[in-house]
Parts: C-alpha cells; structure tokens; sequence
C-alpha cells in the first residue's frame, strides 16, 4: 500500500515538472509582409508601376510620409523569438522599399535587414524638463487657495465685470 503512496507522488511531481516546464517555451512570431522572393525580384524598375506593384506584391506595409506622400512604399516583414512571457526579440527583419518617380514608375528597389533597426534606449522612467521640480505633495495642494482667491479672477473673486 505504501509503494502506491509514493508512486502517486511521483507521478504528481513528473507532472508538475512537465506543466511548470511547459511555460517556458520558446515562441516564434512572424509580423508584417510574407516575403516571396520570386515575386520581388519580378517587380523591375522603368518597368512597372504602382498598380503593378499592388497586383505583384499587395498592398504595402505603410507608405512614406515625407517627400510626396505616394513616393515610397515600404513592405517589413520581421520574425521573432521569446521565452514564455519575456519581451520578443527580433531575429531576422527585411524591410523592402519601392521608390516611385513623378509618374507613378519604379525607380529603385532597396532591401535592408536588422543592421539598420535603430536601438532606442531611454534614460529612465521618468522625461527630464526643464523648469520648476516640484514633489508629488506640491503638485497635488499647489493650487489650493488659489482658484477662486480675492483679485485672482476665479469665480468668488468679486470681480463685477466677470460673468
């Protein structure tokens, strides 16, 4: 009868082991545009245009928003990899650019990877202004007295020409 006991711990514990274990995964995401590269490389500059482009390769990503509006086209495609629930890290990227001239023709098609995403680190958690530093206590009783004060303009000023 005692075997049965600690048989039944074990299995609870293999199986304890095997849900904690679970959580800890490796997930793999893929965002934005699937590439295909035959389809790319069909798209040629001086060739094709824009209605062109949107039949071969769709709708894109996000366009430019400098310098014209419609002139560039930007299709991103990126894989990620994370732990359970830690931030995703990005292990491959492509972004494709498609350059359009004044008439609506490719000019150019560039391709970048993950060398030229941008690290942002910021200083901390809080945005540094210039100005007064004030403490929490300041900032929430700072006003009491002030609004609707004598000769301030408030409500219970007195003031007659206020309505």
């Amino acid at each position: 009868m005692k075997l049965f006991a600690h048989h039944g711990v074990a299995v609870a514990a293999v199986a304890l082991a095997a849900l904690s274990l679970g959580g800890c995964t490796r997930v793999r995401t893929h965002q934005g545009y699937v590439i295909d590269a035959d389809l790319v490389n069909a798209v040629q500059p001086g060739v094709d245009n824009r209605d062109s482009v949107t039949s071969t390769l769709g709708r894109p990503t996000f366009t430019s928003q400098f310098g014209g509006g419609d002139s560039e086209w930007y299709y991103l495609s990126r894989d990620s990899r994370n732990l359970a629930f830690n931030r995703p890290n990005p292990v491959e990227q492509t972004t494709i650019r498609v350059r359009f001239d004044q008439n609506g023709t490719v000019r150019a098609i560039d391709r970048t990877g993950l060398d030229q995403v941008a690290s942002i680190s910021p200083t901390g958690k809080k945005t540094p202004t210039l100005g007064r530093h004030h403490s929490f206590f300041q900032d929430l009783f700072g006003n009491i007295g002030t609004v609707g004060a004598a000769g301030m303009g408030g409500a219970g000023s007195g003031n007659p020409n206020q309505q």
